[in-house]
């Protein structure tokens, strides 16, 4: 791990390739799971503000889950997760008529429709965060789903901080990631094969 500002970030972010396929992974990782996408209070209310301008768009499950028991819930771990439908799918996906799977929240918000994307945790994907004492640990979350990510992004030559810069900027700031880009290049440069 490399320190930069008050975090740890995980070599596994400078070194590993990534490019989410969503072609081919259908977007799987808003489906998969056994809880809903961590959430900060801040973007519980966010979301609550953004529900009239989506609820219509919602499947008929995710509609029910809302009125029963909100947008979010407490899960097992005792973190505030985005609910989901029958243990699968988050409340906010759509799907386009090929089957990928997509975040209400982050069309509406691309159609000018809310002020907000998607949450922190979902724009991070596959990256996690975690306390670590003081600071904050920045992992690179792996997994099977992602696996044609890991191989679009080896094709494209896009390193996971790279694709994942948007998202790290709005979690972090441009100084943050500033300092790992230039952090990240001289790693590449010193230990690439």
């Amino acid at each position: 791990m490399i320190q930069i500002q008050d975090t740890l970030v995980s070599l596994d972010l400078i070194e590993r390739f990534f490019c989410c396929d969503l072609a081919q992974c259908h977007g799987q990782c808003c489906i998969d799971g056994d809880a809903g996408a961590p959430l900060d209070m801040d973007e519980v209310e966010r979301i609550e503000e953004a529900l009239p301008q989506i609820y219509d768009e919602m499947a008929a499950d995710a509609q029910k889950v809302v009125e029963r028991q909100g947008v979010c819930y407490v899960d097992s771990d005792g973190d505030l997760v985005t609910s989901i439908v029958d243990g699968k799918d988050c409340v906010f996906t759509t799907y386009t008529d090929d089957g990928i799977c997509l975040c209400l929240l982050e069309k509406a918000y691309r159609e000018g429709r809310i002020p907000q994307c998607k949450p922190s945790s979902c724009h991070l994907y596959p990256v996690r965060l975690a306390p670590c004492g003081l600071m904050t640990a920045v992992n690179l979350h792996r997994w099977s789903v992602c696996r044609t990510a890991e191989l679009n992004g080896l094709k494209r030559g896009i390193r996971a901080y790279q694709f994942l810069r948007e998202p790290l900027i709005r979690q972090f700031g441009e100084d943050w990631y500033a300092e790992l880009e230039m952090t990240a290049e001289e790693w590449v440069r010193q230990h690439a094969k």
